[in-house]
């Protein structure tokens, strides 16, 4: 950057000051807001009425291909949403091309008019696209409106709006001392290369902060969108280019994921990774660029930020609010089906509550009401399908295994049916071992594995939920008592990057709760805060001296 931008962009800084951010506000969609369902109705009918085209954007150009996959409602897999292009070998390399030749300028782009982008976006999809990207996200991913509307309305919103906001931060946090006739400032670069991002199924959100915060700095991006969520995503992306996202930033690229994968990671301009997924993928993604960082393929050290899987937990002390327990966690494990990386899979009740706990799980659990959310006969189900066949054929299993070992009994629920959509009932499964490998394996589903404590065991049932499994995402102590919760929280330190306390593990805010875990639930740099900005910047120091030398010697040499 050279010294006059220097200056012009500390003038920005001074006059050019983002706007108070606050939450976006959730519609709640009740009955009575009836002009709020019509416009949704419509949105989804017009996604219904006819199968969509998806292409390719490459350099800002729409790119068809005759290999092309679908994507279906997953609560109605007939219904063809989406013929999805499939990026070629030549079409991934022309994304990588695209996005180098798009990096100098919108590098050199004043960040005042990357940021208008983002905000722009923001507003479009809080008036003009929202109940478009509702439709989206409901019939492709599989959400109930409400869902939806926290996720792929509002979530998504905050990540644009306040990523600006933190990015305003960060450009001003400068040197805070300095020497007579000397100027040091800080200058916040974007990363030399390209980034990767890889978006996973389930939040439309995610899938905007993945590529969204690297851009903002002053990156650009190749994008490889989960198979499941295209349909939401690339109506993202046109929303961004009316925005004023220029050419070539962000370059769309639905594909054989190895295939592209492979392409990407051994381009010697690759500069970092932007993951959300499973565990075991990001695992082999990690193990191919080290082996390329040891084969020195790179030019520099790449950036690797991964949000991937858990196994979360519940905490319900003696002392704990029964109903509240109970409700929240009902609400952590089913709402979604349980697809969140946050869902609550492993739930932990002391004997004396249990039999009560038991009642009103149960009660409650016999309430929910399951079926297709995006059908607009019926918008208000609590449940809906699990994203595709092979979701539900391994919660299937999961099931089957249930019935048959002598450790585990089907307390509630337990039955699934694919004729129409993928459809798993929410289950509650109660093990006699706090070992067992269903406290320790990742679902990603409806199925919540309970263990019954004994009360004095309250102390070694937290050493077991800190090492009985790999993760370290979320988890939740419920306790009125003050001793058992200080316990909880300074045994369970490294065994959740977002503890709750009295509430339930799932539904982290942006600016208020950053989300992220350690251990095998990723490299915890806390989306919705500004640590994950600095993940996609270099930062350059820089000293000017305005005193000349009149002589080399120091004072101590005059002697």
């Amino acid at each position: 950057m050279a010294r006059n931008q220097v200056r012009l962009f500390a003038s920005q800084l001074a006059t050019n000051k983002i706007p108070t951010i606050k939450n976006e506000s959730v519609k709640d969609f009740c009955f009575k807001d009836e002009k709020d369902w019509d416009l949704l109705r419509a949105a989804i009918t017009k996604f219904s009425d006819e199968t969509l085209a998806i292409p390719l954007v490459i350099n800002g150009q729409k790119v068809y291909r005759t290999e092309t996959k679908t994507q279906v409602n997953p609560a109605k897999h007939g219904q063809i949403l989406a013929d999805v292009s499939q990026a070629t070998a030549e079409d991934i390399q022309a994304a990588i091309a695209a996005a180098k030749a798009a990096k100098k300028q919108w590098a050199a782009t004043p960040w005042t008019d990357r940021a208008a982008v983002f905000l722009k976006a923001a507003d479009l999809i809080s008036t003009k696209y929202r109940y478009d990207m509702l439709a989206a996200t409901m019939l492709g991913q599989g959400k109930n409106v409400y869902q939806a509307e926290i996720d792929s309305v509002a979530e998504l919103i905050d990540f644009f709006k306040f990523n600006t906001k933190y990015a305003e931060e960060l450009y001003a946090s400068q040197p805070a001392e300095t020497s007579p006739g000397v100027w040091n400032r800080a200058e916040y670069r974007p990363l030399e290369g390209f980034v990767y991002a890889v978006t996973p199924f389930n939040f439309t959100a995610i899938a905007a902060n993945l590529v969204g915060a690297p851009a903002l700095m002053g990156n650009t991006v190749v994008w490889k969108p989960s198979a499941t969520a295209a349909l939401s995503n690339y109506l993202l992306l046109t929303i961004l280019e009316e925005a004023g996202l220029p050419a070539g930033v962000i370059n769309f690229i639905p594909g054989d994921p190895v295939e592209v994968t492979d392409l990407v990671v051994n381009d010697s301009e690759f500069a970092a990774l932007h993951f959300t997924g499973s565990t075991d993928v990001f695992k082999g993604l990690y193990s191919k660029i080290s082996n390329n960082v040891a084969a020195d393929k790179y030019r520099d050290f790449p950036r690797i930020v991964g949000e991937t899987g858990g196994k979360n937990f519940h905490l319900i002390h003696p002392s704990a609010s029964l109903e509240h327990s109970v409700l929240s966690s009902l609400r952590g494990a089913y709402e979604y089906q349980g697809q969140k990386c946050s869902a609550l899979s492993r739930l932990y009740v002391p004997e004396s509550l249990w039999p009560r706990f038991k009642e009103e799980f149960v009660g409650a659990m016999s309430q929910i009401q399951i079926g297709n959310t995006s059908s607009t006969d019926s918008l208000n189900f609590f449940m809906g399908p699990v994203i595709h066949e092979q979701s539900f054929d391994k919660l299937a299993a999961a099931i089957e295994q249930a019935k048959s070992d002598p450790e585990l009994t089907i307390v509630q629920g337990g039955s699934y049916d694919k004729t129409n959509g993928f459809y798993v009932q929410p289950t509650l499964i109660q093990t006699s071992n706090p070992e067992h490998e269903f406290l320790k394996r990742e679902f990603f589903g409806p199925v919540l594995t309970t263990y019954v404590y004994p009360d004095a065991k309250y102390e070694q049932i937290i050493d077991s939920i800190d090492k009985v499994n790999k993760y370290g995402l979320t988890g939740s102590v419920f306790a009125r008592d003050r001793s058992a919760i200080r316990l909880a929280e300074e045994k369970l330190r490294y065994s959740a990057g977002n503890f709750y306390i009295n509430d339930k593990c799932t539904g982290a805010v942006v600016g208020q709760q950053w989300f992220g875990g350690a251990r095998a639930s990723g490299t915890n740099d806390k989306a919705g805060s500004g640590n994950i900005l600095t993940r996609f910047v270099s930062v350059r120091n820089v000293k000017e001296n305005f005193y000349e030398l009149t002589d080399f010697k120091y004072p101590s040499n005059y002697h």
